[in-house]
Order: structure tokens, then C-alpha cells, then sequence
């Protein structure tokens, strides 16, 4: 099995879940995370002040896969995902740690 743990501004979330699932990856998790990287946040304004924000609001996807279909689904997901802007997402492929899945 390969983990493919992908990394979406939150309004292209819905999309990547479409994908996934017109895809029939079987299992997912999605996540609420915060992320900082070529972004480097961004200034806000509150009561008169700037401050800096520097998590930006990011939805992190996990799915699993097969070995053989791991770069198929990366690629469809990134074309969902990408809107041409700085901080579109990543897509991490890793093998999973474990040789079959548990289910309770």
C-alpha cells in the first residue's frame, strides 16, 4: 500500500474529494491542519493593527492506495488542486508501514 497525504487550500478540498472518490480510493481521512512554507503567511488587520499571520488554514488529506496506482491518483489530484497560485499544496507518496489494514 502506498499513503498519499495531500495538502489542499481549504476551498479546493471538495474537489480533491471528488476526485478521490470518482477514483474509488476505498479510504480516507481528512484533517483541519495549519501550514507555513513559500507563503510566509500574511498580514491581517484586527482593532487597527497588522499582525502576522503565519499558519495559513490548509485541509490535509490521507488516502491509501496501490503501489501501482499511487501516481494516477497523485496526478488527477493535483490537477483538482491546482489553481496556478503560490500555495496550491503538496502531495506526499509514501509506502505505508504496515503490510495489510486492521479493520474493527
Amino acid at each position: 500500500m502506498k499513503q498519499l497525504t495531500i495538502v489542499v487550500k481549504p476551498f479546493r478540498a471538495e474537489a480533491v474529494l471528488k476526485v478521490i472518490a470518482d477514483l474509488k480510493v476505498t479510504a480516507c481521512v481528512v484533517r483541519e491542519a495549519k501550514g507555513y512554507s513559500r507563503q510566509k503567511g500574511y498580514l491581517d488587520r484586527y482593532a487597527g493593527s497588522e499582525y502576522s499571520l503565519a499558519f495559513l488554514p490548509k485541509v490535509e488529506i490521507s488516502a491509501w492506495v496501490s503501489p501501482e496506482r499511487a501516481d494516477e491518483v497523485a496526478e488527477h489530484i493535483v490537477r483538482a488542486a491546482r489553481t496556478g497560485r503560490i500555495g496550491d499544496g503538496k502531495v506526499f507518496i509514501v509506502n505505508a508501514a504496515w503490510p495489510g489494514v486492521l479493520e474493527f
